[in-house]
Order: C-alpha cells, then sequence, then structure tokens
C-alpha cells in the first residue's frame, strides 16, 4: 500500500509524499501492468485462476523467506504448494473440499516440522505455526479471491470489492499529506493517519457507488449491484481490509524489513501487494452472498 508519513514523533505536520524517483517507478508499472491485470479479470476462468496462484505463489515464498532470513525455519515448499492446491482447489470444487484440503496441509506441516526437530532445529513448535500461518493466510484466505471471481455474477462484484480499496487507499494518501496530524498506528505504521483512514472511507464507500452505478449503465440488463450494495460494499472494505496493510507491516516492523520484496521496482514485494487485497476478496465475497439472497 501507498503510504502516509515518516516519523511518529512528527506527528503534527502534515504527511509528505514519497520520493519523486519512487512515485515516478510505481506509477509507470502500474500504468504497464493495469492493461494486463484488467484483460486477465476479464477473462476469469483458468486464466484468471492461474493468475492468481502465481501471485500467490510468489508471496508465499517471501513469507517464507523473510523468516528464514530471521532464523525461523517455516515450511517453505508446504507454503508454496498451498498457495497453488488450496486456491486451485477453490476453483475446481469451490467450497466441497476445502476443509479436508486445509486439515491435510496442517498435518502435512506437523509432521515437517516434527522431522525438522529430530534433524536438528531448535524452534519447530514456532516454525510449524509460522508455516499454518502462512498456508493459512496465503493459501486458504487468498482462494477467496478466486471464489469471488467465480461467481456468476462475480466479474462485477470482483470489479466493485478491488477497486474500493485502491481509491481508498488513494483517497487515504492524499488527505494524509494534506491535513494527516494524528497517527492511526504509531509503532505500527508510522505513515498512516486517521484523517487519512476516514478519508479512505469515505473514499471507497463513494467509489462502490460509483462503480455499482457505472457497471448498471454498462450492461443492458443492468448490474446485479443496487447503489447501496455498491455503496456499502465499498465503505465496509475501505474500513476493515486495510487491516490486511498493518499486518504485513506488523511482519515487517518486528523483522526489521522495508519490503517482503523485490518483485516490482517501487512496489517492493508480492506480499505487500496482495496485504489488503487479500481481505478485500474475503469480505467481498461474503457482501456479494449477503446482497444476492
Amino acid at each position: 500500500m501507498i503510504s502516509l508519513s515518516e516519523n511518529a514523533a512528527t506527528a503534527v505536520s502534515p504527511i509528505g509524499f514519497p520520493p519523486h524517483s519512487m512515485l515516478r517507478e510505481r506509477v509507470a508499472i502500474s500504468l504497464l501492468l493495469i492493461p494486463l491485470i484488467m484483460w486477465v479479470i476479464g477473462e476469469g476462468g483458468w486464466l484468471f485462476g492461474i493468475g492468481i496462484v502465481i501471485v500467490l505463489g510468489l508471496a508465499a515464498t517471501e513469507f517464507g523467506l523473510m523468516y528464514r532470513k530471521a532464523g525461523r525455519r517455516p515450511a517453505i515448499p508446504i507454503l508454496v504448494a498451498s498457495a497453488f492446491l488450496l486456491p486451485l482447489g477453490r476453483l475446481l470444487w469451490t467450497f466441497e473440499h476445502d476443509a479436508s484440503l486445509l486439515a491435510a496441509f496442517i498435518l502435512l506441516a506437523m509432521t515437517w516440522h516434527a522431522v525438522d526437530y529430530e534433524r536438528g532445529a531448535e524452534t519447530p513448535g514456532m516454525d510449524f505455526a509460522l508455516t499454518t500461518t502462512g498456508l493459512v493466510y496465503i493459501g486458504w484466505i487468498g482462494a477467496y479471491l478466486i471464489s469471488l471471481r467465480s461467481r456468476p455474477d462475480g466479474l462485477w462484484w470482483f470489479m466493485t470489492a478491488l477497486p474500493s480499496i485502491w481509491l481508498a487507499d488513494s483517497a487515504a494518501y492524499l488527505v494524509g499529506h494534506w491535513i494527516g496530524h494524528h497517527r492511526l498506528s504509531p509503532r505500527v505504521s508510522p505513515k498512516k493517519s486517521v484523517e487519512g483512514y476516514l478519508a479512505g472511507i469515505l473514499g471507497g464507500a463513494l467509489g462502490g457507488w460509483g462503480l455499482s452505478q457505472l457497471w448498471q449503465v454498462a450492461l443492458s440488463s443492468g448490474s446485479p449491484l443496487s447503489p447501496l450494495a455498491g455503496l456499502l460494499t465499498g465503505g465496509v472494505i475501505a474500513a476493515l481490509a486495510p487491516i490486511g496493510d498493518l499486518g504485513i507491516s506488523m511482519f515487517k516492523r518486528e523483522l526489521k524489513i522495508k519490503d517482503t520484496g523485490r518483485l516490482l521496482p517501487g512496489h517492493g514485494g508480492a506480499l505487500d501487494r496482495l496485504d489488503s487485497w487479500l481481505w478485500a476478496g474475503v469480505l467481498g465475497f461474503y457482501l456479494a452472498q449477503f446482497f444476492s439472497r
């Protein structure tokens, strides 16, 4: 996510923009990738599923490596396998085999770390907890991106849920720069402000409302999203999905690293990009379920 301030000690000064070179890199990469991303989302099906599992696999690798560098021993092969197979299972069978696949991966992780302990690992319990956390958070939670897009009306819900968090981030960034004085989370993410967060909720809600109106115009048969559904979907996602951003920032603060990886210049790693998208997928899916009853 784009950051909002630099030092918790400067809580009375507005938040500045990142260096121009970094901002240019972010914008250039985004402009190059947006057409490809939109095409993959629009196609859906296996193309979308394969795209998602590749990104989740990269994120799982980054999660494992950043803790490996800190002296821990999460099982990276299990993390990557779960990031591929749990979402693909959701694509093939929706939720039919979800619980059994998740239980199988947790059992496999426990077996791995029991063997690793016999081979000399000193903190197998913590390592097992990291592996389990990673496979649930990235593989199982990440699979909701596929569940959301795979709905019969999933394209329009996906294209409301995900852009809502992007619009919320942009609103939070701009307002935080202009009038952000009160730190939202000084220790975890000192670059975020309360003013920016509140502006993000408003921006996400208005963005969701506007997107629902746009889809009504674009579809001759009418969009499955009512204006109220779009407004509430955008607002709820903008309010809750940033917790994912704070959570990944918490991991990085603990490990004293800036980014989870170096996948894209100016953007960091795959896990950096997915931080709030993962929860946007979960929230979008259940909001779509609720409004489609």
